[in-house]
């Protein structure tokens, strides 16, 4: 893949939409797909909250819901709404993994087959080892990872690469004791794909044509990142210098 891609919002299929939306509004819009295909009757969408009150019927009983649609489902606690006032929170991503229980999550993403995201994070010198000798562990993810997404590792310095490709086996999760350092974090259970014999340098990504204006480059690294709309070119720049992980992230590749 060399041909130049512009950046558009990702392609979704089976929808109402050819790409992904990019706020409120569209959530709103693919709902009313997702009402129709799972029987769920609107009854009145509204300014205010709660957005919409729909219902669905089971052995000839109406059961309400009350439905808050958000871009994001941290708006929802951004907003300060009453989560006791809300039955569902419908959203295109879901990245709030300390939701409280009673809230049912629609995340419209994964309806829609948009089934992985792609991190980096970066590893420092402490815990380099132990995933350079593991093919399965428990790590500090992002708050929006998702099971199956991939996770990107970059090793701080001296090294500053990617050399590891592992992936989400669930999706992340609050914890209050973090283990490896003071306080809370969001974790979660991680699998190796791949590790890769010519890394990925700091430097290869800066020569890039594609990559050297990504948030990732210009921040050098630090902070964790969603790369997904950059993972053709990432894929290409991993491919062509180690062809023999083509295989295991073929099905990775989605355009």
């Amino acid at each position: 893949m060399t041909e130049h891609r512009k950046h558009h919002p990702e392609p979704i299929e089976g929808a109402p939409m050819d790409s992904a939306p990019t706020h409120e509004v569209g959530v709103v819009f693919l709902f009313s797909d997702y009402a129709r295909k799972h029987r769920i009757h609107i009854e009145e969408i509204k300014p205010g909250f709660p957005d919409c009150i729909a219902y669905t019927i089971s052995k000839g009983k109406r059961k309400k819901i009350r439905i808050e649609f958000e871009f994001k489902s941290k708006n929802f606690y951004a907003h300060k709404h009453d989560p006791d006032e809300c039955d569902w929170i419908v959203c295109w991503e879901h990245n709030w993994p300390a939701a409280p229980e009673n809230l049912t999550i629609v995340e419209l993403r994964r309806e829609y087959g948009l089934g992985f995201n792609v991190w980096i994070v970066p590893v420092n010198n402490e815990w380099k080892e132990e995933l350079l000798e593991s093919t399965e562990d428990y790590w500090s993810l992002p708050t929006q990872c998702h099971e199956d997404d991939l996770v990107l590792f970059y090793f701080t310095r001296p090294e500053s690469y990617i050399s590891e490709i592992w992936k989400a086996s669930e999706r992340s999760h609050f914890v209050e004791d973090a283990g490896w350092k003071d306080g809370s974090d969001v974790q979660g259970e991680i699998q190796k794909v791949c590790s890769l014999d010519d890394p990925i340098h700091l430097e290869d990504l800066r020569r890039n044509q594609f990559l050297k204006t990504s948030g990732f480059v210009r921040a050098s690294m630090q902070g964790r990142h969603n790369a997904s709309e950059h993972w053709p070119y990432l894929y290409d720049l991993i491919v062509r210098k180690n062809p023999k992980v083509k295989t295991k992230l073929s099905k990775y590749l989605k355009y």
